[in-house]
């Protein structure tokens, strides 16, 4: 086993706990998977038996236990009642807190018997365009698959997907699982249909309130022209295999390392950017063009006391942005 310490060395006493390096190998669509919901399609008089399964893969990334330093042993939590100590797990029922201390309880029994008919079918009861859908009311993407025994619901199934296609829409639809209920659009995907789960209006926070604070103004067009030619310059298609996790590849060898007794090599990475002191030349630097140039002109820079003036005022405004941002949080 493993134990890297937290930063700063190995340390004595409480404070050092050390880390048990755990790598999760990630999962595979091929091999079994584990149906996430299993029930009914259901389009005016039509119904498809289908099976939902996650589209995410098992985690790869790396995660870590708690250990106790001295003993090298696992750290591990109890279920304790204040003043009666270690509890039954058959003696624990759920309880929602109607004020301080009060609560009202429930046993899974009860809970279960609440009869929905979104536990057993996704009733489509709305289509609509995908870019109406606001992006920060996407949860979780799954698969779903017609169930494979039955011809009939494959038949339906590939209809409903190719009606979909056809049409540019996206079908509306609620779910309950796991005592969790989520509005839902399915689309086609390939071959098949994707569902994502969608958040609720209320899990939502308005988007209006976090960026209050940010001012309303116009931008410099010969800046945005230049940022315009630098997104040009940048554009491609997407390929999340480009994408390298590159804190987890360091993490990973620094637990190697130390497994090894050496040093950890260095992990190739972007270098880390400067802060913007000019906006204009930043962006005429990166785009390729003669920084401080175009048309004749050379930028200049304004005096310090100018300078100076100007970082009051965008220290004034961060502090009013940071405000904004907490009355967001709240």
């Amino acid at each position: 086993m493993i134990f890297p310490v937290r930063p700063g060395g190995a340390g004595t006493g409480a404070a050092a706990r050390p880390l048990a390096f755990v790598e999760r190998n990630s999962g595979d669509l091929s091999m079994a998977t584990r149906a996430y919901w299993s029930g009914r399609l259901r389009l005016a008089l039509v119904s498809i038996p289908v099976e939902v399964i996650s589209a995410i893969k098992g985690s790869s990334r790396i995660s870590f236990n708690q250990i106790h330093a001295p003993s090298g042993k696992r750290i591990r939590y109890e279920k304790v009642v204040p003043g009666l100590g270690p509890v039954d797990a058959d003696d624990i029922v759920k309880g929602y807190e109607v004020e301080k201390g009060k609560y009202v309880l429930l046993t899974d029994e009860e809970i279960n018997d609440v009869r929905l008919e979104a536990k057993k079918s996704i009733e489509l009861v709305q289509f609509v365009d995908e870019d109406t859908i606001d992006p920060a009311f996407f949860e979780q993407p799954f698969f779903v698959l017609p169930k494979e025994e039955d011809e009939d619901a494959e038949e339906a199934y590939v209809v409903l997907r190719e009606a979909l296609k056809r049409t540019g829409k996206v079908a509306l639809g609620q779910i309950v699982v796991r005592g969790r209920g989520s509005i839902v659009a399915i689309k086609p995907h390939g071959r098949g249909l994707m569902m994502e789960t969608l958040r609720y209006a209320d899990e939502v926070k308005k988007a209006d309130t976090a960026f209050e604070d940010i001012p309303a103004r116009n931008a410099d067009a010969e800046l945005v022209e230049l940022a315009e030619d630098l997104i040009r310059k940048k554009s491609a298609a997407f390929h999340p295999e480009k994408f390298k996790d590159t804190y987890t590849t360091a993490l990973r060898e620094l637990i190697e390392a130390k497994l090894e007794k050496r040093a950890p090599k260095e992990i190739e990475e972007a270098p880390p950017a400067s802060n913007v002191i000019d906006l204009m030349d930043a962006l005429r630097r990166s785009v390729g063009r003669e920084g401080g140039k175009e048309g004749g002109k050379t930028q200049q820079r304004a005096p310090a006391g100018q300078r100076r003036s100007a970082a009051k005022k965008k220290s004034a405004k961060t502090s009013r942005r940071k405000s904004a941002r907490k009355r967001a949080a709240a």
